[in-house]
């Protein structure tokens, strides 16, 4: 389903925006490949000189997060401080240790002392949703040191240091720097008579397209027609809410139509973000229609449409989370499962196994596969074998387009 995982606030500290990354040597510029799974940007980080670790690129986060607290050990980390950090969902702030000593690398890039916060408990348990062990976040302080371009149908990205020549293609639009995150303006069409402008985060660390957490200081009003969704986790919890449409999004001169839009409950997204400083976030399903210059030096972001730029918004047409067993790649289990949803009315029960899709078995299929076919089209039969307790049963999943 949907990740969440922006709006992370330190209670206790505050970090300077001057620590940055540099290069070794000469380099000025560096290219790489990264991996793309539910539109969420994966790469390799070395930290205190051990790893590869698989870090989340996140745009809605400022320190280094470490959501897998079992590296603590491997780092000879000493004389952790305590604090609470505060963010999206239904439960209450959580607890995490702060440190600067953690140096960091990625590629030829690196930066020591990076100001980082480490879960004491990995309630993202991203590893699962994303289907390789993923160790945390990785955002303001990467963007602050570069000029970076993102090609996502190349799942390629290259990072150039501020005063390096880098050609910048496709549509400025102005980014506007508040509490280490970049803000960028939208346009919003309900209906055909209606256009609002919002002040959105630029959030690519979140899988959907847009979520509207508050306008005018209260919750968003819904669309006509909602479906009640589960949409993911944030720093404090699950988040619950609906999904609907906007009948069409303005970004700067590109408008998209029919977009999937998030509502996540009030008390659970809007009425702890700061609803005065912002409407929502802009995730990657929809920023991924570009290649992306991000540089936060001077306060701009490019556009440039890619071969992406006509797909359409689907959401899931089954109705229930799918993810992975921790420690076991391959061994798939069943989440939340939604009212009323194509899943419920299968007689598909939380925590049944996966065992076969089409009698294919799921060991053929990574997590992006799974999550593709769930969104198939609208009365596409699948066949599901299951194994729930000691048994082992088949289910047919009718898939609906329910938004």
């Amino acid at each position: 389903m949907i990740l969440i995982m922006s709006v992370i606030q330190l209670l206790t500290t505050s970090y300077s925006r001057a620590q940055r990354f540099t290069f070794e040597g000469d380099r000025k510029k560096q290219s790489m490949n990264f991996v793309l799974i539910k539109n969420l940007i994966i790469v390799p980080l070395y930290i205190n000189g051990k790893g590869p670790y698989s870090f989340i690129l996140d745009t809605g986060v400022n320190p280094l997060i470490i959501t897998d607290a079992s590296i603590i050990d491997s780092l000879n980390l000493k004389s952790l401080r305590t604090t609470k950090l505060a963010g999206l969902g239904e439960g209450n702030d959580i607890e995490a240790y702060l440190t600067n000593q953690i140096n960091v690398r990625l590629e030829s890039a690196s930066m020591e002392k990076m100001p980082t916060a480490i879960l004491k408990e990995d309630i993202f348990n991203l590893s699962s949703h994303v289907g390789i062990r993923i160790y945390g976040l990785l955002g303001f302080y990467f963007f602050n040191s570069f000029t970076v371009k993102i090609k996502y149908p190349a799942k390629r990205m290259t990072f150039a240091l501020p005063d390096t020549k880098l050609k910048k293609k496709g549509e400025r639009l102005p980014l506007e720097m508040i509490s280490n995150k970049p803000y960028v303006q939208l346009f919003i069409s309900p209906t055909d008579d209606e256009k609002t402008e919002l002040k959105m985060i630029l959030d690519i660390g979140a899988s959907h397209a847009i979520s509207l957490e508050a306008y005018q200081g209260k919750p968003f009003p819904l669309p006509a027609k909602t479906i009640k969704a589960n949409l993911g986790i944030g720093f404090a919890g699950l988040i619950s809410g609906h999904i609907g449409r906007m009948n069409r999004v303005d970004i700067g001169r590109f408008t998209f139509k029919d977009v999937l839009a998030s509502f996540p409950d009030f008390t659970q997204a809007g009425a702890k973000t700061g609803v005065s400083v912002r409407n929502g976030n802009i995730g990657s399903n929809l920023l991924k229609h570009f290649d992306l210059t991000i540089d936060y030096t001077n306060g701009e972001i490019y556009l440039k449409p890619n071969s992406y730029a006509n797909a359409t918004f689907e959401h899931d047409m089954s109705g229930m989370e799918v993810y992975v067993q921790q420690g076991n790649p391959n061994v798939y289990f069943v989440g939340r499962i939604e009212p009323d949803s194509p899943a419920e009315q299968a007689g598909i029960l939380t925590n049944d196994q996966l065992l076969s899709l089409n009698f294919k078995p799921v060991t053929d299929y990574d997590l992006d596969d799974i999550d593709q076919m769930l969104k198939a089209g609208d009365g596409k039969r699948i066949i599901l074998q299951l194994g729930r307790e000691d048994k082992m049963l088949y289910k047919i999943l009718i898939l609906k387009r329910r938004i």
